[in-house]
Protein backbone atom coordinates (compact mmCIF):
# COMPACT_ATOMS: atom_id res chain seq x y z
CA UNK A 1 0.00 0.00 0.00
CA UNK A 2 2.82 2.38 -0.90
CA UNK A 3 0.92 5.09 -2.77
CA UNK A 4 2.60 8.34 -3.77
CA UNK A 5 1.39 11.67 -2.42
CA UNK A 6 -0.24 12.57 -5.74
CA UNK A 7 -2.25 9.35 -5.69
CA UNK A 8 -3.40 10.09 -2.16
CA UNK A 9 -4.46 13.57 -3.27
CA UNK A 10 -6.57 12.13 -6.09
CA UNK A 11 -8.25 9.63 -3.76
CA UNK A 12 -8.94 12.33 -1.17
CA UNK A 13 -10.40 14.60 -3.87
CA UNK A 14 -12.65 11.82 -5.15
CA UNK A 15 -13.85 11.15 -1.58
CA UNK A 16 -14.65 14.83 -0.97
CA UNK A 17 -16.41 15.15 -4.33
CA UNK A 18 -18.43 11.98 -3.70
CA UNK A 19 -19.64 13.46 -0.41
CA UNK A 20 -20.91 16.53 -2.29
CA UNK A 21 -22.51 14.61 -5.15
CA UNK A 22 -23.12 10.97 -5.93
CA UNK A 23 -21.65 10.88 -9.42
CA UNK A 24 -17.97 11.78 -9.83
CA UNK A 25 -16.37 11.99 -13.25
CA UNK A 26 -12.90 12.95 -14.45
CA UNK A 27 -14.08 16.46 -15.38
CA UNK A 28 -15.17 17.05 -11.77
CA UNK A 29 -11.68 16.12 -10.59
CA UNK A 30 -10.15 18.44 -13.23
CA UNK A 31 -12.25 21.34 -11.98
CA UNK A 32 -11.54 20.61 -8.31
CA UNK A 33 -7.79 20.09 -8.64
CA UNK A 34 -7.07 22.46 -11.52
CA UNK A 35 -5.16 19.87 -13.53
CA UNK A 36 -5.46 19.14 -17.25
CA UNK A 37 -7.78 16.43 -18.50
CA UNK A 38 -4.88 14.28 -19.83
CA UNK A 39 -3.12 14.43 -16.44
CA UNK A 40 -6.29 13.44 -14.62
CA UNK A 41 -7.04 10.65 -17.11
CA UNK A 42 -3.56 9.15 -16.71
CA UNK A 43 -3.70 9.28 -12.91
CA UNK A 44 -7.23 7.86 -12.76
CA UNK A 45 -6.29 4.89 -14.92
CA UNK A 46 -3.17 4.20 -12.82
CA UNK A 47 -5.32 4.26 -9.68
CA UNK A 48 -7.84 1.96 -11.34
CA UNK A 49 -5.06 -0.45 -12.33
CA UNK A 50 -3.81 -0.35 -8.73
CA UNK A 51 -7.20 -1.39 -7.40
CA UNK A 52 -7.96 1.94 -5.70
CA UNK A 53 -11.00 2.90 -7.79
CA UNK A 54 -13.47 1.67 -10.35
CA UNK A 55 -14.74 3.41 -13.48
CA UNK A 56 -18.05 2.29 -14.94
CA UNK A 57 -19.08 2.36 -18.60
CA UNK A 58 -20.49 5.89 -18.20
CA UNK A 59 -17.21 7.23 -16.81
CA UNK A 60 -18.39 7.45 -13.21
CA UNK A 61 -15.62 6.95 -10.68
CA UNK A 62 -16.04 5.18 -7.34
CA UNK A 63 -13.49 4.29 -4.71
CA UNK A 64 -12.86 0.64 -3.96
CA UNK A 65 -12.71 -0.40 -0.31
CA UNK A 66 -8.93 0.02 -0.42
CA UNK A 67 -9.19 3.42 -2.11
CA UNK A 68 -11.82 4.59 0.39
CA UNK A 69 -9.72 3.44 3.34
CA UNK A 70 -6.73 5.47 2.15
CA UNK A 71 -8.84 8.50 1.19
CA UNK A 72 -10.58 8.56 4.57
CA UNK A 73 -7.26 8.27 6.40
CA UNK A 74 -5.76 11.20 4.46
CA UNK A 75 -8.92 13.31 4.76
CA UNK A 76 -9.09 12.72 8.52
CA UNK A 77 -5.49 13.85 8.82
CA UNK A 78 -6.31 16.95 6.77
CA UNK A 79 -9.27 17.90 8.97
CA UNK A 80 -7.52 17.21 12.28
CA UNK A 81 -4.29 18.99 11.35
CA UNK A 82 -6.21 21.98 9.98
CA UNK A 83 -8.20 22.21 13.22
CA UNK A 84 -5.00 21.99 15.27
CA UNK A 85 -3.29 24.74 13.33
CA UNK A 86 -6.34 27.01 13.54
CA UNK A 87 -6.55 26.34 17.30
CA UNK A 88 -2.98 27.55 17.77
CA UNK A 89 -3.64 30.74 15.84
CA UNK A 90 -2.92 29.99 12.19
CA UNK A 91 -5.40 31.48 9.72
CA UNK A 92 -7.77 28.97 8.06
CA UNK A 93 -6.25 29.19 4.56
CA UNK A 94 -2.65 28.70 5.72
CA UNK A 95 -3.72 25.98 8.14
CA UNK A 96 -5.44 24.03 5.35
CA UNK A 97 -2.48 24.46 2.97
CA UNK A 98 0.01 23.29 5.61
CA UNK A 99 -2.21 20.38 6.64
CA UNK A 100 -2.41 19.34 2.98
CA UNK A 101 1.36 19.05 2.80
CA UNK A 102 1.86 17.40 6.18
CA UNK A 103 -0.98 14.86 5.92
CA UNK A 104 1.03 12.75 3.46
CA UNK A 105 4.24 12.44 5.46
CA UNK A 106 3.23 12.37 9.12
CA UNK A 107 3.60 8.98 10.78
CA UNK A 108 0.61 7.09 12.17
CA UNK A 109 2.25 7.21 15.59
CA UNK A 110 2.60 11.00 15.60
CA UNK A 111 -0.88 11.54 14.18
CA UNK A 112 -2.41 9.30 16.86
CA UNK A 113 -0.57 11.30 19.53
CA UNK A 114 -1.85 14.59 18.05
CA UNK A 115 -5.44 13.30 18.05
CA UNK A 116 -5.10 12.12 21.67
CA UNK A 117 -3.65 15.48 22.71
CA UNK A 118 -6.42 17.41 20.96
CA UNK A 119 -9.06 15.23 22.61
CA UNK A 120 -7.44 15.73 26.01
CA UNK A 121 -7.42 19.51 25.43
CA UNK A 122 -11.02 19.48 24.13
CA UNK A 123 -9.89 20.92 20.80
Amino acid sequence: MNLQESGEMYLETILVLSEKKNDVRSIDICEEMGFSKPSISRAIHLLEDGGYLDIDNNGYITLTDLGREIAEKIYERHKVLTALFVAIGVDEETAAEDACRIEHVISDKTFTAIKAHMKQQNM
